[in-house]
């Protein structure tokens, strides 16, 4: 029978059978919308959505792929957004597809996602990467706009990075010179695309921005004044302590919970459905919202 509340009993071994924030070669993650979705079957998973940054391009292969799989999709992108200076990425889980003001918000943020690399080839330049984009788009595969990640695979190719958490932590993390957010648009605009296009809003990651608990707070404050109705509970690995303490901001702002992996590629910390230990809360599971339980009977 369908779940009412979030799962929030998990041994070391096991994993979920719900994942709502993954990544496939639309953007950039390794393994292709198809690969993806067999990888999410062989780990028992029953229902998920593929959130690629900044598009929607792979949904059409992943349904096709889900649907031999016995999987339920649902379709999703990952918006970049700013807030108050800061990186802040909104999940947009879209029960009906692309529809209403988020495709052209979409086909903003990849021209934006073009400009951002140009400008973060320009920067990597100066700090020791020739041709960083030519050799990011080598590490691509495709044409698809760039993405840190890709200029991570080209420093570490290169030399310039040892490894792919040294890329990010010297070159392309929070702060750093090759984080980009000019071009990205203010977290209100993109809840509100995603709102008016009869999607639900999700703040991704909210533990990963190393915000204050009262700025954390605030951030959902403008999050939900925009029409936002839920939050990231979990993603991926988090510290119990401060998960409890999120959960008690989704309680004290009547929003839903999601669980999402973030998974890029196979023997990354993160896999499909692998993640931390869902407290117990009483924000309910963002498959209860009104406009996602009639595709989302999660069992």
């Amino acid at each position: 029978m369908p779940i009412d509340t979030l799962p929030h009993t998990l041994a070391a071994d096991q994993h979920y059978s719900v994942d709502f924030h993954m990544h496939s070669t639309a953007s950039d993650g390794a393994l292709s919308p198809t690969a993806l979705v067999a990888l999410c079957a062989q780990r028992g998973l029953t229902h998920m959505a593929l959130t690629d940054h900044d598009t929607m391009d792979g949904i059409f292969e992943a349904e096709q792929a889900a649907q031999q799989a016995g999987i339920c999709l649902l379709p999703g992108s990952e918006l970049s957004t700013r807030w108050q200076g800061v990186g802040i990425h909104v999940v947009a889980l879209m029960p009906n597809g692309l529809q209403g003001p988020l495709v052209e918000g979409l086909a903003q943020q990849r021209e934006a996602r073009i400009e951002r690399a140009e400008v973060i080839a320009q920067r990597l330049e100066k700090m020791g990467l020739p041709d960083a984009l030519a050799k990011a788009r080598a590490h691509a595969g495709s044409e698809r706009p760039l993405g840190r990640p890709d200029f991570a695979r080209a420093l570490v190719a290169e030399g310039v990075a040892k490894d792919w958490a040294d890329a990010f932590k010297r070159y392309l993390g929070s702060g750093k010179k090759g984080d980009v957010k000019a071009q990205w648009p203010e977290v209100s605009q993109a809840v509100e695309w995603i709102v008016a296009s009869k999607g639900v809003a999700v703040i991704a990651h909210p533990l990963r921005y190393r915000l204050t608990r009262r700025k954390r707070g605030l951030l959902m404050d403008t999050f939900c004044e925009a029409g936002g109705q839920a939050v990231e509970l979990v993603n991926g690995q988090q510290n119990s302590d401060a998960t409890r303490d999120l959960a008690r901001q989704l309680v004290e702002r009547d929003l839903y919970a999601s669980l999402g992996s973030d998974f890029h590629f196979p023997g990354s910390h993160a896999a499909p459905g692998s993640m931390s230990v869902v407290p117990r809360t009483a924000a309910p599971p963002v498959w209860r919202h009104p406009l996602l339980a009639s595709r989302c009977s999660v069992r």
